[in-house]
């Protein structure tokens, strides 16, 4: 850091505190060249998660984005527009284990987990848009292998 008053770039920190919640923090320094006193606020600078596109655009990620395409799959639904930003927050969440790029495909995987879990006609309405349905055959594929999951699923749940 150069000295505000002579520009001589070596100096002394003298004080440091967290201001905002420690996002930021204070410095009070002093010049080893002139003596004098001055301050430095440093702020952690955050990188955006970019996501890669199936065609390796990369564009920042977009909670929003998120949130519209789990509003569309849960329209009509009996679910609340908490447990909707509940399930963004998680999503967002989990994406914090990739450091700077994660692929759009992973997003999308870990919204069906959950949409599986929690709501079965959600999950085929955001299947079918995410896994480009292109005729009532893919439909029907998907729902056979949903119904069987939650008769294993069932079946499991009457044996214990």
């Amino acid at each position: 850091m150069k000295c505000p008053t002579c520009d001589h770039p070596e100096d002394r920190v003298i004080d440091s505190r967290p201001l905002d919640s420690a996002s930021v923090i204070r410095r009070r320094r002093l010049c080893l060249h002139c003596g004098k006193r001055y301050t430095t606020y440093e702020r952690v600078e955050a990188t955006p998660l970019m996501v890669v596109k199936s065609d390796n655009r990369r564009e920042p990620f977009n909670r929003g984005k998120v949130r519209e395409g789990l509003l569309r799959a849960f329209q009509k639904r009996p679910v609340t527009p908490d447990a909707v930003e509940k399930l963004v927050s998680e999503i967002e969440y989990e994406l914090q284990d990739f450091a700077l790029e994660v692929p759009s495909s992973e997003i999308g995987e870990r919204i069906l987990k959950k949409l599986y879990a929690l709501d079965p006609v959600a999950y085929v309405r955001f299947a079918s848009v995410y896994k480009k349905f292109s005729d009532l055959e893919d439909f029907l594929r998907e729902l056979a292998r949903l119904k069987k999951a939650h008769q294993k699923r069932a079946a499991k749940i009457i044996a214990a």
